[in-house]
């Protein structure tokens, strides 16, 4: 009895597997595969492929790239938008002969067919993340500094993936992120951030004169800025102290000036002289005004 019985679980279990394989293949759901990465370099080739066993006469191929959209890549047979200049098919396979930053996302092909059981569907999902060499990247370098002060040289490039690295250049030499393992004849203030491309020396001095550039770098390639010239003077302190003397004398020149002719009362003489030629002025217009009188009476 114990032998009948337990063959009987095994005939159902086998019943059971094979209705799952029946629904697993009239239904299309397909044994999950491994997530394709491809990576490629900007402007060359690349191939997404759709890793299908075999392909039939009645099988339906489609490629799609998913997304906040999903946009047709392969449909009825034929590639779509800007692939048809730039892409061919191998077998289930797209060969993109010049890729663009615009390519990178996720793909996937779905394969149909029919089958006994009803239509089989296989999906491949791939991944295409393209590489690009940095641009030319902005620099800032200001033309002349005091010594002492605080300054800051900006480099930064936004074409780069991945985000480049950031090295900088005095006079052609390459700059150490380690300032302390240099030659004691450069200044040992400095910082330099390679990755946000920052160079700030905390207490520039004269020694930091020279012309600078920056170069960014990933694992595509590198790019370079033109250089810059820094020039750093000292602070002219004796030049600033006897510029304030000469202002101060003017000043005090010009206030005495001013009481000299006060107590001289030239301020006073001028008041008078004004007074008595609008004094002078008035027996002149009753004279007029006695004639006209005069004239009217006879």
């Amino acid at each position: 009895m114990a032998r009948r019985s337990s063959h009987r679980l095994l005939l159902l279990l086998l019943r059971y597997l094979v209705v799952a394989l029946g629904y697993h293949k009239a239904y299309g759901l397909s044994a999950p595969k491994d997530h394709q990465v491809v990576t490629a370099i900007e402007y060359q080739e690349v191939i997404l492929a759709c890793k299908n066993p075999k392909k039939t006469i009645s099988s339906r191929l489609e490629w799609k790239k998913l997304g906040r959209s999903v946009s047709f890549v392969y449909y009825q047979q034929a590639l779509q938008g800007d692939f048809k200049d730039r892409a061919e098919m191998i077998d289930f396979s797209i060969r993109i002969k010049n890729v663009t930053r615009s390519d990178a996302g996720k793909y996937r092909c779905e394969v149909s067919a029919p089958s006994e059981q009803g239509q089989n569907l296989e999906e491949d999902t791939v991944t295409l993340e393209v590489l690009v060499a940095p641009a030319v990247p902005s620099c800032e370098v200001p033309s002349s500094a005091l010594s002492g002060t605080v300054v800051e040289l900006r480099c930064q490039d936004k074409e780069g993936i991945p985000a480049p690295e950031y090295t900088w250049f005095k006079d052609g030499n390459r700059l150490l992120e380690n300032p302390k393992l240099g030659s004691q004849s450069t200044n040992s203030s400095y910082t330099m951030n390679t990755k946000s491309g920052t160079l700030q020396f905390n207490t520039i001095s004269k020694l930091d004169s020279g012309e600078y550039f920056c170069e960014a770098q990933n694992s595509v390639g590198h790019s370079r800025c033109p250089g810059k010239r820094m020039q750093v003077d000292d602070l002219n302190i004796s030049g600033i102290i006897a510029a304030v003397v000469v202002v101060t004398l003017v000043i005090s020149v010009c206030g005495l000036g001013v009481c000299y002719a006060q107590r001289k009362g030239y301020f006073s003489k001028e008041t008078s002289f004004q007074k008595g030629s609008s004094s002078s002025k008035a027996p002149t217009m009753s004279e007029n005004d006695f004639k006209h009188t005069k004239s009217f009476i006879i």
